[in-house]
């Protein structure tokens, strides 16, 4: 095994499989937003329900901490045979200094935090995987080098929706079909409250991918060039 956790972008420019993302961030502070009934939902429940009655594959990149809240709605995930599951780390803390005003873990509590996220998610079952996600996609040598022993492969994506805090849904149609391709992995997230226009967007950004040819795969598979 390498000193560095590998980085992908994409899978090979070749077919017509591409790979759509839905990250499930949960933080401290969302966690107190839902106690307090400043928000309803991070759980939207929307995507799943229109890529289950589509049939369209997925991936989805989970926090720790949205699993323990969402212990249902992970279980449905999980036992969908089209979703793919990986690790978006245990809070949605930074793991470079600079990240989207998120709090930074020290380096050495790096791994650690990856670790224990998998251990959340294993009991799940399903199609895991051993892909992660830094939050806001921020990272460097040392996070790399921190995460090498957990033989992860990380996964940054080509194609960014824009969908966190959104206020519109067609700028996220745009952001995805105008830059989409063969091999392409998309990013978009399935926390409702911060991402409310998505389930508005996904009916016509799957529409978009079927008008040049693209079809949906798990992360896996586009990265094989499956």
């Amino acid at each position: 095994m390498g000193t560095r956790a590998p980085v992908v972008d994409h899978g090979p420019r070749v077919g017509t499989r591409v790979a759509l993302t839905f990250d499930a961030d949960m933080t401290d502070g969302m966690l107190a937003n839902l106690r307090g009934g400043k928000v309803r939902s991070y759980a939207n429940l929307r995507i799943l329900e229109l890529l289950e009655r589509e049939q369209v594959p997925a991936t989805f990149f989970l926090t720790g901490k949205w699993v323990q809240r969402y212990p249902e709605v992970t279980r449905r995930i999980a036992g969908n045979p089209r979703f793919e599951v990986a690790n978006h780390t245990y809070g949605h803390a930074a793991f470079t200094a600079d990240c989207y005003d998120l709090p930074r873990l020290p380096v050495d509590e790096l791994a650690a935090d990856v670790a224990k996220t998998f251990e959340v998610i294993a009991p799940y079952g399903g199609r895991q995987t051993r892909y992660f996600r830094f939050p806001g996609l921020c990272h460097d040598a040392a996070a790399l080098d921190a995460l090498a022993p957990l033989g992860v492969t990380v996964v940054d994506g080509d194609v960014v929706s824009g969908d966190p805090f959104a206020k519109a849904w067609r700028p996220l149609v745009r952001a995805v079909l105008d830059h989409v391709r063969p091999g392409s992995v998309v990013i978009m997230h399935v926390t409702e409250a911060n991402a409310a226009m998505t389930d508005e967007a996904l009916p016509h950004i799957l529409a978009g991918l079927r008008e040049r040819g693209l079809t949906p795969a798990p992360l896996s598979e586009v990265l094989a060039g499956a």
